[in-house]
């Protein structure tokens, strides 16, 4: 896959013409987002291959804001005309006439977070099938009882420019790959579930060395152990969260509600609370936008802004949102780089970029040791959270009970039920083995689905509501 400029149809001078139009009705504020997604996505399944598909997407979306009032009007067709339709359609959002002068764009210098060779590392499509079936074959060996296993392969090569009228002009080209497999392991009446993977910004590198087997292998052994996992206990118990993916809990029931387009509504728990405390003093939750080559890294966001590093709660006191432009114009502060998008069909809005925790100054078996009776909850599946309230609930594919400071039986039906603001109140110890998790996340928002990355060090929370069926 090849990327090509989504400017390419379109010279400077026209892109200033476009802005220009985007403020004749008296806008404070107007950009122009380009963009062209390749994508080619393999499935494996039952040893053969299911699926292969390749395609593309393009668009041009234009945004006008007058005063906290956004038009947006977008086009997929590559034309000045339709490009000019759009500008006039955002416009209407303001209500005056004006002539505005072409507004003059120079292009920038983002940085390059991203390690992969673009296009993806060339391959054949025969050794991309080998990947797969190299996986499948991993995941069988673990046990005769899994019966079923799927593999797959996506890359994806997004394109991106952004023009405003601040003067601005920047262009990306943003790479990602995911693998993933998911097994099924039956016993009987017992039919259980499995999956791992890895994503990132890079190119097939990802695959280098024994990782689609390692990937494979752990998808199967999580499937298998499920198989003999005991019913969950339910009741209130000290639970310790696992390094890495339970980031994913952070994210979801803390991060949602830092970002700024809840908080100046008023419909975050978090809202109006800067300089207060909201965790316990163990907490730090941070958003980073430039780790290299993290599922969540951008090197610039979808508005044109330098991605970013914000230090959101700092032992447990809260120091800030993430903001677009917009927030960031309505709270008078600037944007974090956070202004992020679906696609050139949707409207940018404050989203995370790679949210975690960072480590503290236990080890993960002293953690597990403090717990006379408890839960070890290690990887998650999906979740509820409501952001105005903090409230959750998760359901863990991957947990064991803790009897006497000791990790004994896997778990099954294990889910954790809490209040975000409350839970990070309850963290009593941080482990010193923090860690992004492997690239699998997406993140969705008011219809609107981008990637993330999740971190975690091992973490105790000395009580939380566990949904058990024991």
């Amino acid at each position: 896959m090849t990327p090509r400029s989504p400017l390419r149809h379109f010279d400077q001078e026209f892109v200033g013409r476009a802005l220009a139009e985007a403020l004749s009705r008296g806008g404070d504020y107007a950009d122009v987002f380009f963009e062209e997604t390749s994508e080619s996505k393999l499935t494996l399944e039952d040893s053969k291959i299911r699926s292969a598909s390749i395609g593309s997407v393009a668009g041009i979306g234009v945004r006008v804001l007058a005063g906290d009032r956004t038009g947006y009007a977008y086009t997929e067709q590559p034309t000045p005309e339709a490009v000019l339709h759009a500008a006039r359609t955002a416009a209407s959002i303001a209500d005056d006439n004006r002539d505005v002068a072409p507004i003059s764009v120079a292009p920038g210098s983002p940085r390059d977070l991203y390690r992969a060779e673009v296009p993806l590392i060339g391959a054949t499509p025969k050794e991309r099938v080998v990947f797969l079936e190299r996986a499948d074959a991993a995941a069988r060996a673990v046990d005769p009882r899994i019966q079923k296993v799927t593999v797959s392969l996506t890359e994806e090569v997004r394109a991106v420019a952004v023009a405003s009228s601040d003067g601005v002009l920047v262009e990306d080209v943003q790479p990602m790959i995911m693998f993933r497999v998911g097994c099924i392991a039956e016993d009987g009446s017992i039919r259980t579930r499995g999956t791992s993977g890895d994503g990132a910004r890079r190119g097939l590198e990802l695959l280098d060395g024994d990782a689609p087997e390692r990937i494979g292998r752990l998808a199967g052994e999580q499937a298998v152990r499920n198989l003999t996992a005991k019913s969950a206990p339910a009741g209130s118990f000290p639970v310790v969260l696992g390094n890495a993916y339970s980031g994913v809990l952070l994210h979801e029931a803390v991060g949602h509600g830092l970002e700024a387009d809840f908080n100046h509504k008023g419909f975050s728990r978090y809202s109006g609370q800067i300089g207060e405390r909201v965790a316990s003093e163990l907490v730090t939750v941070i958003d980073d936008g430039t780790i290299a080559s993290e599922r969540g890294s951008i090197n610039v966001d979808d508005e044109g802004n330098t991605s970013g590093s914000s230090v959101l709660i700092e032992n447990g006191i809260l120091r800030g949102y993430l903001h677009d432009k917009l927030s960031a114009r309505i709270m008078n502060v600037a944007a974090t780089g956070n202004g992020r998008r679906e696609s050139y069909s949707c409207m940018p809005m404050p989203r995370m970029t790679n949210t975690f925790m960072p480590g503290g100054p236990h080890t993960a078996e002293e953690i597990i040791a403090s717990v006379d009776r408890g839960v070890y909850a290690v990887q998650f599946g999906g979740g509820q959270v409501e952001i105005g309230k903090g409230d959750f609930v998760f359901a863990a594919t991957e947990a064991y009970l803790i009897e006497d400071g000791k990790v004994t039986a896997p778990l099954r039906d294990v889910t954790l039920i809490g209040n975000g603001p409350e839970v990070m109140s309850k963290v009593t110890m941080a482990g010193n083995d923090y860690r992004i998790s492997e690239g699998m996340w997406t993140c969705g928002k008011d219809g609107q689905s981008v990637p993330v990355g999740v971190g975690m060090p091992t973490v105790k929370i000395s009580s939380i509501t566990v949904g058990g069926t024991a």
